[in-house]
């Protein structure tokens, strides 16, 4: 019987192939460029039709956040349009930890990834059909370490400045998908909160604040291993050009409403983690964030506000994170939105699990929300 053919050389691909025996195949990930980071997988196969495949992926309780392999299931497609959850255990005793992954494709090829990828290809038809609809701008706010464009869509006549940015962690392709939910709803002229709120702010998106560590297949760092997360307090056109150009423009246009869209491994939940714990604290501004909170749960079953990350202590808040600092610099009412690699476990889908599907609609929820939030 021949051997299946392993490849990730492409656009997010990341894998080593140790061994191959037949449709059985023991692999490892990929560390970011100058970083420890790993975590982010995506690979395709080559002949497996009607084979069953057994792929162990090792070394990964030394992975970036191990927790994040329990009750993980990969994601699978063969069309590299609809993407089903393969079966998956994970056993931290074998190999360093090892997650194993066995389907059955009906043809001969398969696609693997730990999220639905989003390809900067797609990136680039997102931009280009948002920026031909009516009354939408397109700027290039700056460019990467590698030179690539950093998009910005901007739309609304209103004065109230609304920003909505996302992968700032490459790997955490579902921030990109919300993305284009949201840019789905405000190109739309039907859409009723879209048209509230083009009415009401002037609304800045930038889809992939990290355009070069998303090609390189990376989890959380640019092209030179910077989490570009932990630059906003002083970004430099050195480490961090991407948040360089980022924060300028929102220095120019001035913030009062920020969601930065991300991805996390561990946590099997969507939820919103706020700015406690910086040193202008406000409990008029906390009461924003805790309204608008408030609002999403209410409107949208995928939601929830029970689990999620722990408030910083008084006076402790990380600054180099962008949510924290806009709300430092700008008094903005700003958030972090976590969608789960792994499913929604209070609403969960045995097909799909979370999905680009899900993230598009929520990122409604989260639009029709902000109107309501500037409505009380």
């Amino acid at each position: 019987m021949t051997d299946i053919q392993i490849d990730a050389a492409f656009d997010s691909g990341n894998i080593e192939v140790l061994s191959v025996d037949g449709s059985k195949a023991r692999l490892r990930i990929s560390k970011d460029h100058q970083s420890d980071f790993y975590q982010w997988f995506h690979f395709r196969i080559s002949g497996p039709a009607g084979r069953e495949l057994e792929l162990k992926i090792g070394d990964l309780n030394a992975s970036a956040y191990p927790d994040g392999w329990i009750d993980y299931r990969a994601c699978v497609s063969e069309d590299r349009a609809c993407w089903s959850r393969a079966e998956t255990s994970f056993d931290k005793d074998e190999d360093g930890g090892t997650l194993t992954i066995r389907h059955t494709p009906a043809g001969d090829l398969a696609w693997f990834a730990y999220f639905a990828p989003y390809s900067l290809e797609r990136h680039h038809d997102l931009v280009s059909e948002a920026a031909a609809s009516e009354g939408v701008s397109h700027r290039c706010l700056g460019h990467s370490l590698e030179g690539r464009p950093i998009d910005c869509l901007v739309l609304g006549e209103g004065e109230i400045p609304v920003w909505l940015y996302a992968r700032q962690h490459p790997g955490e392709s579902m921030a990109e998908w919300w993305i284009e939910g949201a840019l789905e709803a405000l190109c739309d002229p039907a859409d009723p909160a879209s048209r509230v709120l083009r009415s009401k702010c002037r609304l800045h998106i930038v889809p992939n604040c990290n355009p070069d560590g998303s090609y390189r297949g990376h989890l959380r760092t640019n092209a030179a291993g910077v989490n570009l997360n932990r630059e906003w307090h002083e970004p430099s056109a050195e480490r961090s050009p991407e948040v360089l150009a980022i924060r300028s423009a929102m220095d120019q246009s001035g913030v009062r409403f920020a969601m930065d869209v991300h991805g996390d491994e561990a946590i099997a939940a969507n939820f919103l983690a706020g700015f406690e714990g910086i040193p202008s604290w406000r409990d008029a501004l906390g009461e924003e964030f805790y309204r608008y909170r408030a609002i999403l749960e209410r409107r949208s079953p995928d939601f929830q506000s029970a689990k999620g990350y722990p408030a910083s202590r008084p006076g402790k808040a990380n600054l180099s994170m962008s949510t924290n600092q806009l709300a430092e610099r700008f008094g903005a009412c700003a958030m972090t939105l976590e969608m789960p690699f792994k499913d929604n476990a209070d609403l969960p889908d045995p097909d799909q699990g979370w999905s680009p599907e899900r993230c598009k609609l929520l990122a409604r929820e989260c639009l029709a929300s902000l109107v309501e939030w500037l409505e009380t």
